[in-house]
């Protein structure tokens, strides 16, 4: 699986373990699962974006966040930079295949977690009234 935390190419797919501290898929889910990842990737669903159509899209993600957050999903193989050879210069953002495929996971996901919003509202209402109030030891 890894050589001092590096993958060893051709080494099986199944033999990677995201539980494991020293495993290299696990910056990679956290890549794609961080606060910025999962909705860069889902903005992307549609198709190219330039960078500041994407940072409106993705609102309340700052210029230097969304420039890591693309960064690293670059390097992991996910998203595609595309200078275009036009003037004034623009750089367009896409999903790579494997980003295609991560995408419409994270999209599943979003759809449920909007789909139970009315429940979960409840539920933190329910447990914010009932919790416990002043210092209990």
């Amino acid at each position: 699986m890894t050589r001092n935390g590096e993958a060893v190419p051709g080494e099986d797919v199944a033999s990677y373990d995201v539980f494991s501290r020293l495993c290299p898929s696990r910056p990679v889910l956290e890549h794609v699962t961080g606060r910025w990842g999962s909705l860069v990737l889902a903005a992307l669903e549609d198709g190219p974006v330039r960078f500041n159509d994407l940072r409106r899209r993705v609102d309340g993600v700052s210029q230097k966040s969304l420039a890591q957050a693309l960064q690293a999903l670059e390097r992991d193989g996910f998203v595609t930079r595309n200078q275009l050879t036009v003037f004034p210069l623009r750089v367009e953002y896409s999903l790579t295949p494997s980003g295609k495929d991560v995408s419409v996971k994270l999209l599943e996901l979003i759809a449920q977690v909007e789909a139970s919003m009315d429940t979960v509202l409840a539920s933190r209402q329910r447990f914010d009234g009932n919790a416990p109030t002043g210092d209990a030891a």
